[in-house]
């Protein structure tokens, strides 16, 4: 007789309890990060294309899917499922809400479910700082001037793991379409302490030629940069959200991503530089070939990170984030959760 399995449970994780595991985490967060696209990179992952949900009656919103699974020591299964509703910014609501599951490979049976916005800003912001210290390492020079192209959730996220990971600023330079949402995130700047003068600039343009390093946090969909010259300083930009830059601008520098698969699909700016250039000979490798150092990183050209974001980082997150608490005693489990377990009742 085969052993009788364990019957499964399944918790619920709040935000509240993800931000207490994740807090002041940076070091810790962007290791985590670092080992997942190491596991990705060695082949140890499973990372199908998003699905995107989108809305004839809602254009400017949509829902993403995005199912992995990540083995290396880490051995989870999972979904993320994400929404970005731009109009919520406006009613007071942030733009983006999160779910993540958790499945155990052993079973396919979900682990958890957790709330997964705070996750989806960590990782992305952890995957921001690691790529800076990735690529500077690499190039040999160490940004004193950073920009932020975007002022929200994200942009507020990878400040603090930039500060959290030992970086400091000269300048911290700001810009944003709305002027109040600039000011905003400036004071924010100040008010805790973030080292350096922070200036909030009125154009792109003074924003990207008064930074060394510039970090695009928006909610773009389509290119709006669109001049090469403005990055005639050579700085590294981290493109975070993927569609700022015109493929003219792409094409002007050195371009490393997370996953050359994912990234040159659905309209970003490096799948729109593919197109006009014919060919992917532009990429010149992903952050991985950085960590292993099989390519270098130019220092006399622009260089451009433009992560599309994988799964696996946030299953690695999640399932550090159910360890601790189940580890803690702090794990909210719904015993009866499932309810039919026996085979004929």
């Amino acid at each position: 007789m085969p052993p009788v399995a364990k019957a499964p449970t399944f918790a619920v994780i709040s935000g509240a309890q993800v931000h207490r595991v994740l807090a002041d985490r940076h070091q810790e967060v962007v290791r985590l990060i670092e080992t997942a696209y190491r596991v990705h990179g060695a082949g140890d992952t499973v990372n199908p294309p998003s699905y995107f949900l989108r809305f004839p009656d809602r254009p400017a919103s949509r829902i993403i899917a995005l199912p992995a699974s990540i083995g290396g020591g880490i051995g989870v299964d999972g979904l993320k499922w994400i929404s970005s509703f731009p109009e919520n910014v406006a009613a007071g609501l942030p733009r983006a809400s999160a779910v993540l599951i958790l499945n155990d490979p052993r079973t396919g049976y979900p682990l958890a479910c957790l709330e997964s916005s705070i996750i989806s800003a960590a990782r992305t912001a952890a995957s921001a700082a690691l790529a800076a210290e990735t690529l500077t390492r690499a190039r040999g020079d160490r940004p004193r001037r950073v920009g932020f192209f975007g002022t929200g959730l994200i942009a507020r996220y990878i400040h603090q793991y930039l500060a959290g990971t030992g970086w400091e600023f000269d300048e911290i330079g700001v810009h944003d379409l709305s002027a109040e949402h600039a000011a905003g995130f400036a004071g924010h700047l100040e008010r805790s302490g973030a080292g350096g003068r922070v200036t909030v600039h009125g154009s792109a343009e003074d924003l990207v030629r008064g930074s060394d390093l510039v970090v695009f946090a928006t909610v773009a969909g389509t290119p709006h940069v669109t001049d090469p010259g403005w990055f005639g300083h050579h700085p590294l930009v981290l493109h975070v959200s993927l569609r700022d830059l015109a493929p003219e601008v792409i094409l002007s520098g050195a371009n490393f991503v997370d996953d050359v698969e994912h990234c040159l699909k659905a309209d970003t700016s490096p799948h729109l530089a593919e197109r006009l250039s014919g060919g992917r000979e532009f990429i010149d490798g992903t952050l991985y070939d950085v960590l292993t150092g099989a390519v270098g990183v130019p220092a006399g050209r622009p260089v451009f990170f433009s992560p599309f974001g994988l799964g696996v980082l946030d299953l690695a997150v999640g399932k550090h984030v159910y360890d601790r608490l189940l580890d803690s005693g702090e794990l909210a489990v719904e015993e009866d959760f499932f309810h039919e377990l026996r085979r004929y009742g």
